[in-house]
């Protein structure tokens, strides 16, 4: 069975060598030196010479840009930055604090604690107060709740107001910045 849930990465592919079809290129060395305005034919030439590879780095521009450089090492070069660029982007996450109608104040204060931790880490927080049987006509009650939650919490950005959905009132909240 294939396993369709995996993700797929974007590789981008270079024209390289003998394959670069452009009659004129902007060439550059390994050290990143403009050695100038040359033919396809010279630069492959030139990169006989140092037994390196031609790579075709902006097909778009006038004219094309090409780079001299060791075909590998540059892909190695490529995979490195976007690792880099991975690391300095923080995912922030939705995390679930879920409690009833009628909780005692120990554990609605528990809750909150719980809760300025995930906003600390920036995090959002979505709330979800469950209704369960003849708590259903005491909706007032629960959005009033929800909102006492919020407000225990402090200086919040409420992303989502308290709103009864089924038989759950939720509502997110985030760090405000």
């Amino acid at each position: 069975m294939r396993n369709f849930n995996r993700k797929r990465t974007v590789r981008k592919f270079y024209t390289i060598n003998q394959h670069i079809t452009a009659p004129q290129l902007r060439v550059i060395d390994s050290e990143g030196k403009q050695i100038g305005l040359l033919s396809t034919q010279e630069a492959q030439d030139e990169a006989r010479q140092r037994e390196l590879d031609l790579i075709l780095i902006a097909p778009t521009s006038s004219p094309p840009v090409a780079k001299i450089i060791d075909f590998k090492k540059f892909l190695y070069q490529e995979q490195k930055k976007q690792k880099e660029a991975k690391k300095g982007v923080k995912k922030s996450t939705v995390k679930d604090i879920k409690f009833s109608l009628f909780i005692a104040e120990a554990d609605l204060k528990r809750l909150v604690n719980k809760g300025q931790g995930f906003l600390k880490d920036g995090n959002q927080v979505r709330l979800n107060l469950t209704l369960k049987g003849r708590e259903m006509g005491k909706r007032e009650m629960a959005i009033a709740l929800v909102n006492k939650f919020i407000g225990m919490l402090g200086e919040l950005n409420i992303s989502k107001e308290p709103k009864l959905e089924g038989r759950v009132v939720r509502a997110v909240v985030a760090h405000k910045k």
